[in-house]
């Protein structure tokens, strides 16, 4: 900016009175400022939500997960197992048969997602540090064990490592109509109790993990599976190597990896996180609207003050610019005082969790945040957008001051 610019609106400001202009100013400032350090917070909460809900199923959930194109399940054999297998960065391929089965414990009992694993399961180390009472085993020796979410121990009231009462275990077979016989309209197994697992409600309340022959025994599967999970190699691209098993086979399979498993609820989370700052956009709009009014007030009040700068040469476009600028000025000071504050705010919830979820069953004790240096870009386009919007009427006002004085 030139030095014809600089001295106009050091005069312009420099006869402004103390009085209730800038006391819109003011206001106006701390009302962008709150806008902002609020929009911080708010899409910061949603990334640590997001991070947080990615962390849970990823100790749940396979880094790559196999399943059928078309179809509940599919044939498995040893080819198929030696293909995977030669793709380069495939370490582990853990064979898996998942279905509804009923659930029986004692006097109780519960509809569960019975999940049948290979024994390798457990060389995934998924759920290693999730186990809260019990050992972490699916077989020992030719005695099968279950390991049960902690909603189901605790709904059916299982006792852990108690082999006097095994876990009934029974599934509705596909029968022909007509058939009399009530033995045949389901096949029962019983397995014992070895481990609980906390994760997060969903798989707690819902998830009991079998060995795969136990499984496929019960729901009468034989060579067929629901999915094969697949651990990669350390040192190796997911990406990578999803891209290679969609090479190697085919159409038929659909290879999907952590954030493909849930795409609808991480889309979900994407969405709420868009609309929340739509919403929080137009609050900053409705506190810009102050300068609006700040900017119409000093353009009524320096009609004279921009006839004197008119007289000794300023053009309609130097007075547009400087209140263009002053607008600016007030938005973008209130933006990065908004974001200064909001990202220590965030910074201290991170570190100390100021403020807690409010229950006692929650994952983590205060609200997770994440701070991403996209969302303050976002925050200060979005000021500088409303402050060009806000700040064109009033300039264009006092520069047409400028054109009465020259006519």
């Amino acid at each position: 900016m030139s030095l014809e610019f600089f001295i106009a609106r050091r005069y312009l400001l420099s006869t402004r009175k103390k009085n209730f202009i800038n006391i819109i100013s003011i206001l106006s400032l701390i009302g962008v400022s709150v806008s902002a350090a609020a929009l911080i917070i708010v899409l910061s909460v949603f990334n640590g939500l997001g991070d947080l809900l990615r962390s849970l199923n990823n100790s749940f959930d396979p880094e790559i997960k196999i399943e059928a194109a078309l179809g509940k399940s599919f044939p498995v054999d040893d080819e198929l197992i030696a293909k995977i297998e030669g793709v380069e960065g495939v370490s582990i391929v853990t064979e898996v048969i998942e279905d509804y089965a009923y659930l029986r414990y004692r006097d109780a009992n519960q509809v569960i997602t019975l999940k049948g694993v290979s024994d390798n399961f457990i060389d995934q180390h998924r759920i290693d540090d999730k186990i809260v009472s019990g050992e972490l085993k699916l077989t020992e020796g030719s005695i099968n064990y279950a390991l049960i979410g902690v909603g189901i121990r605790n709904t059916l009231s299982v006792a852990i490592g108690d082999d006097m009462f095994p876990l009934q275990v029974y599934y509705i077979t596909d029968v022909k109509s007509g058939t009399l016989d009530p033995s045949r309209l389901y096949s029962s197994k019983s397995i014992l109790p070895g481990a609980a697992f906390s994760i997060v409600q969903n798989f707690d309340e819902n998830y009991v993990l079998v060995p795969l022959r136990f499984a496929q025994e019960l729901l009468r599967y034989d060579n067929k599976r629901t999915a094969l999970e697949i651990k990669t190699a350390q040192g190796h691209n997911v990406m990578t190597v999803q891209q290679q098993l969609k090479k190697v086979l085919g159409d038929e399979f659909i290879v999907l990896n952590h954030e493909e498993q849930h795409l609808d609820l991480y889309r979900l989370i994407k969405m709420e996180k868009l609309f929340t700052f739509i919403a929080l956009s137009v609050l900053l709009g409705i506190s810009a609207v102050n300068i609006f009014f700040s900017l119409m007030m000093l353009a009524l009040d320096k009609k004279k003050d921009i006839s004197v700068l008119a007289a000794l040469g300023a053009d309609a476009g130097l007075i547009k610019k400087i209140f263009i600028v002053e607008g600016a000025l007030i938005a973008l000071g209130g933006a990065t005082l908004g974001i200064v504050v909001g990202g220590i705010f965030c910074w201290l919830q991170q570190q100390f969790g100021l403020i807690g979820m409010g229950m006692e069953t929650s994952v983590t004790v205060g609200y997770p945040v994440k701070m991403v240096w996209t969302d303050f870009v976002s925050t200060l386009l979005v000021v500088s957008i409303l402050t060009f919007l806000i700040s064109w009427r009033p300039a264009a006002l006092a520069a047409r001051s400028v054109s009465v004085h020259n006519l």
